[in-house]
């Protein structure tokens, strides 16, 4: 009886232990265990060279109230010296209907931003970071919200308000927030649709860049519907430059954004 009974206990641990084998190779390995995994780095990396690294640091709250306005932080400092520096930071969300949210490219800037991202379910949120050698370094987090996020209208759409304050621009620069650096933190007031809304088309600003007096690019942003309402983004830029920037962009409808940014 008791050779029996070790028998049977040895079969469910070898079976416990298939069934976690089996998971890690349907998830390629993902820390995070997501089945959505394979097929998105089949999507958004191809073959190219890739790793998960604690190196990639995606922070946000552990729930997040408001499923239409989930704070993301992310931050590849550790790669500065890594195959030649941070190229750039791709945002994605595996489980949301439109998956991709953001890509950042630093240029002259660190590659560390800040910024809310629309949720329709509890998922894992990844940044794909890709180092001038042409690696791809993989950092993630869960992010949990009530949900629906991303399938109903914001509020600047609701009250019709959006049209009196389409992409103006709020804009200040901070000294001295993250050491050695300034922090840009501006807002750009857009209703960002998702177009999962019925009656309402995808609308949300497409391309933001940062220049200077010499019209020099300090980095570059090509956003998705998942970016929050009115977009409030940070970004830290070195302590030496210039004390003020343009702000160059435009929506999806071809609606051009155009502000200076003072310090």
């Amino acid at each position: 009886m008791l050779r029996r009974t070790m028998v049977l206990s040895g079969l469910v641990a070898a079976g416990n232990a298939w069934t976690q084998e089996q998971k890690t190779d349907r998830t390629e390995g993902d820390p995070l265990g997501s089945m959505q995994w394979p097929g998105l780095r089949q999507q958004y990396l191809g073959q190219d060279p890739m790793r998960f690294t604690d190196a990639v640091i995606v922070h946000t709250p552990a729930f997040a109230d408001d499923a239409m306005n989930v704070p993301l932080q992310v931050d590849a400092r550790k790669l500065a010296a890594t195959g030649g520096g941070v190229q750039r930071i791709r945002v994605i969300v595996d489980r949301n209907p439109i998956r991709e949210v953001l890509e950042f490219e630093p240029e002259r800037a660190l590659p560390m931003l800040s910024f809310r991202i629309r949720l329709e379910q509890a998922s894992p949120v990844r940044a794909m970071v890709q180092t001038r050698d042409g690696r791809w370094h993989v950092g993630g987090v869960l992010a949990q919200a009530a949900g629906g996020g991303c399938t109903v209208p914001g509020a600047s759409r609701v009250d019709g308000s959006w049209k009196d304050t389409l992409n103006q621009v709020q804009a200040r620069i901070f000294p001295n927030v993250v050491e050695g650096s300034r922090r840009l933190r501006l807002r750009v007031m857009h209703p960002m649709d998702t177009g999962l809304v019925a009656g309402i088309p995808s609308f949300h600003i497409d391309q933001l860049e940062l220049r200077d007096a010499n019209d020099v690019v300090w980095w570059r942003l090509t956003l998705h519907e998942p970016v929050s309402e009115n977009p409030m983004i940070s970004f830290e830029l070195p302590l030496e430059g210039p004390p003020s920037f343009r702000l160059l962009g435009r929506d999806n409808n071809g609606n051009k954004i155009d502000a200076r940014v003072p310090a």
